[in-house]
């Protein structure tokens, strides 16, 4: 029990019946057959001084309350905040009977209170929610993220405090050693896929491959910097295994709205033209204002695709990934259905179409949880 289980927990991994348990957490009397013994007490570190308050302090709050002290005078005189003296005799405390503004708080119930819950490991919300566990794994077999989770549970319960948590809580059911709260293959559905947690690293910066006619991110219009007006896209391309097929990305800057470009052929600069222009001439002339791209040598035919399209191209700056932002997060999401290493020429347009169709249709936090089909048909109504 020292360690976080409960008392029936404790009598299974022991191999106790239930009422030996509680005779010995609660001591029992002597009799004929055999002597009194005293309860067994968790053995728990002394709390300190820095972080948490102490018996002394808590029977110094007492003698105060007694005094009809206010709880700022009493956090003034211990060095500590209201807000912690007020917390603790309400989760301390016992509210008089009759009058549930008045408190009764005993210093050493209220230490004993607050020992027994500072044993660790506890019971996670995840896992002693059946209803919150089977909904969290069904979103994440669809690939939702843990915050757009939590996102919808907060929408669809809202008036059920019990099935509100946060990402954080999440991914400590899926990493974190001996929970078990949900299923360890659901990693597989994660963006990274990854089995354990790994920090973060830099971007491998990429070197400039093309510089002929040119025109830099820095010549852009100011509209397509500030996301209001849709029509602004960002490009790239995600490579396949050994780098000879490749599937190209468009994302419009101010819903994040997918569209991809099939290349079943490779990414040699004539087919990628040919394959922009097919993808970019299906849309609204209103939404053919720009288009941003890397240095990536698949763009040498920029000009052409310019000329047919009436759409310039805007290069961003040598290893400067974060001027296409939103491109960069989508080929992180894209990762999910067309993995690396993969032959990505085997994929067909239908395919395409549909991956596109469920990110378009997927809630974004970024767009306040609206889905990029439904803000991109927010921005053209406003704008027509």
């Amino acid at each position: 029990m020292q360690q976080g289980f409960s008392n029936k927990q404790a009598c299974q991994v022991v191999g106790i019946n239930l009422k030996t348990g509680r005779r010995w957490r609660n001591g029992r009397s002597a009799d004929r057959r055999q002597n009194a013994a005293p309860p067994v007490r968790p053995v728990v570190p002394s709390s300190g001084t820095s972080r948490y308050l102490s018996q002394d302090d808590r029977i110094r709050i007492a003698d105060r309350l007694r005094e009809k002290a206010s709880i700022r005078q009493i956090a003034g005189e211990l060095g500590r905040s209201p807000s912690t003296i007020s917390r603790e005799i309400r989760r301390n405390g016992t509210p008089l009977r009759g009058d549930t503004s008045r408190w009764s708080y005993r210093p050493y119930a209220a230490q004993s209170r607050a020992d027994a819950r500072r044993p660790r490991p506890k019971p996670g919300k995840v896992g002693q929610n059946p209803e919150l566990r089977d909904f969290i794994q069904r979103h994440l077999e669809r690939r939702w993220s843990p915050e757009q989770i939590c996102r919808a549970l907060r929408s669809r319960f809202s008036d059920r405090p019990e099935m509100h948590l946060t990402h954080e809580t999440i991914y400590q059911a899926l990493y974190v050693q001996g929970r078990g709260e949900l299923r360890r293959e659901l990693t597989r559905s994660l963006r990274t896929g990854r089995a354990m947690r790994r920090p973060h690293r830099q971007s491998a910066k990429r070197q400039p491959r093309m510089s002929k006619d040119m025109v830099m991110i820095s010549e852009r219009p100011a509209e397509a910097a500030d996301r209001a007006i849709p029509g602004h896209w960002e490009g790239d391309l995600i490579i396949g295994k050994t780098n000879k097929s490749a599937i190209g990305t468009l994302v419009e800057r101010s819903s994040r709205f997918v569209a991809l470009v099939h290349l079943p052929d490779g990414r040699h600069p004539a087919k990628v033209r040919d394959a922009l222009i097919q993808t970019v001439s299906a849309l609204p002339a209103h939404l053919r204002r720009s288009l941003t791209w890397d240095q990536g040598s698949e763009m040498h035919l920029h000009q052409e695709f310019s000329t047919a399209t009436d759409m310039p191209v805007y290069f961003c700056d040598p290893g400067s990934p974060w001027q296409r932002g939103s491109n960069e997060n989508t080929n992180g999401l894209l990762r999910q259905y067309f993995p690396k290493g993969t032959d990505l020429s085997v994929h067909t347009r239908e395919r395409l179409d549909a991956v596109a169709a469920e990110l378009n249709s997927r809630p974004r936090k970024t767009l306040d949880w609206e889905t990029p089909a439904e803000r991109l048909a927010k921005l053209l109504a406003t704008a027509s």
